[in-house]
């Protein structure tokens, strides 16, 4: 704040952020708090207990179908990352070509389009498939991760093709000219400049797969649903306090990955400040107001 802020100002802007901060994560610190309730009624506090993660662990019913979300997600994000990264790559690297437009607009599409409307028709897809030539048969695994997939597609290609875009052609044009193969120059130049863009675009798919209810809805089968399935079908009879025991191991794992994922990017800024022979922290400094390496 600027040094002619008023000491009220800066008090009602400190108390708006705190309200911001409590809508925010006032839910999540409330799921967490009663997932140590005893009593069966989830939003009445009776005394601290581990019930409900000792019950969690005994639930085959969430356990299978977290292993089945897991399962998905995993495979989900790393289709898409392939498939995706390919499609960002096209729309970089080849600007002109016939059918250009088309194919621009089949990869955004699932992400305007409805996913009510893309679930509704998948699964008249895959009927009418089942009908004509056997496959597939029944909804399940199989059904939702082609579905998940072409989900979560455009959102790798669109992070793909923003990071590829800002990439200096100079790397490229040099590999070139110096007799490299378009493959060759993909896995030796390309591939290390979006490293960081693929693994945001896993992250992102594997998250989407993990959360997803509308297309799991239409595409699973009776012997094959996943964990927000469950959940949901849970919730709608009333708040299962197991539910926030799931919840608050979630929480817990996404805050260690997130974490994880900060101390990891600090470490390789100190290593880049190191190799650089600057003070920790200096590599983030503005290039005009860095010390020169060799003064």
């Amino acid at each position: 704040m600027s040094s002619t802020t008023t000491r009220p100002q800066r008090l009602a802007a400190r108390a708006w952020l705190a309200l911001v901060f409590l809508f925010l994560y006032g839910p999540i610190v409330s799921v967490v708090v009663y997932s140590f309730n005893e009593s069966q009624v989830a939003s009445v506090w009776t005394r601290a207990s581990l019930r409900w993660y000792a019950k969690l662990l005994e639930d085959r019913e969430l356990i299978d179908a977290g292993w089945t979300s897991l399962v998905l997600a995993f495979a989900t994000a790393f289709t898409s990352v392939v498939v995706g990264a390919w499609a960002g790559y096209v729309l970089a690297q080849y600007r002109r070509f016939r059918g250009r437009t088309l194919f621009t607009s089949m990869i955004n599409a699932p992400m305007v389009l409805p996913e009510v409307i893309s679930g509704i028709s998948l699964l008249l897809m895959f009927v009418g498939m089942e009908q004509l030539i056997g496959w597939p048969p029944g909804r399940g695994l199989a059904t939702m991760w082609i579905g998940h997939v072409m989900l979560c597609v455009s959102y790798v290609a669109i992070t793909v093709h923003a990071r590829l875009s800002a990439m200096d052609e100079s790397l490229v044009e040099a590999a070139k000219d110096l007799g490299a193969t378009p493959l060759r120059v993909f896995f030796d130049i390309t591939l290390p400049q979006i490293w960081a863009a693929l693994i945001s675009g896993w992250l992102l798919s594997f998250t989407i797969s993990l959360d997803d209810v509308i297309m799991s809805a239409f595409l699973s089968g009776p012997e094959t649903t996943t964990l927000p399935l469950v959940v949901l079908s849970r919730v709608r009879l009333g708040l299962d306090p197991e539910v926030n025991a799931l919840g608050t191991l979630f929480i817990v794992a996404v805050g260690v990955v997130v974490i994880g994922q900060g101390w990891w990017v600090m470490k390789r800024e100190q290593r880049q400040a190191r190799s650089l022979g600057m003070p920790n922290g200096m590599s983030s400094m503005p290039v005009g107001q860095r010390p020169a390496p060799f003064s």
